[in-house]
């Protein structure tokens, strides 16, 4: 994991991969927030099942967005080390979307720290629950049915 050092604190690109579940949108919206963004359809990975997708992400460092919650916390749960996950919460329009993930970019910013081993969740009430979530530190039965 490319993770590098400035002023002392350790920090990522802070590069989002944004699930083809979601709108392509998302990309737009991280940009011009001043993050990178890729799409996995732009990237020509549409159709990956999500085990494959989740180890391109932890190749290339990225944190992924997703509105895919029970399949890709089972992932995470698995690894030892990723760059973050950012989940949606529920399922919903291209502008509950966008609403949502301008919510993330906004408590990513305001947290001073990256996602390393963390998992962050934005509900549609706009609360963002952000915790652990690795192989060593992470609660099965959530993955089930979030914990506030």
């Amino acid at each position: 994991m490319a993770i590098h050092r400035t002023a002392g604190r350790r920090q990522l690109k802070e590069s989002f991969l944004i699930d083809e579940c979601l709108s392509g949108r998302l990309v737009a919206a991280a940009k011009a927030r001043g993050f990178q963004a890729d799409y996995v359809t732009h990237l020509g990975k549409a159709g990956w099942q999500d085990w494959n997708l989740v180890r391109f992400a932890v190749a290339n460092d990225y944190i992924v967005v997703t509105d895919n919650r029970r399949d890709f916390l089972k992932e995470y749960a698995k690894l030892d080390i990723h760059a973050g996950l950012v989940i949606l919460i529920p399922k919903g329009t291209r502008s509950q979307q966008i609403a949502l993930f301008q919510k993330a970019l906004d408590v990513f910013a305001a947290r001073n720290d990256d996602l390393v081993n963390k998992v962050m969740e934005v509900h549609v009430d706009g609360s963002v629950d952000v915790r652990d979530w690795n192989a060593k530190d992470h609660d099965v039965s959530h993955i089930g049915h979030p914990k506030r």
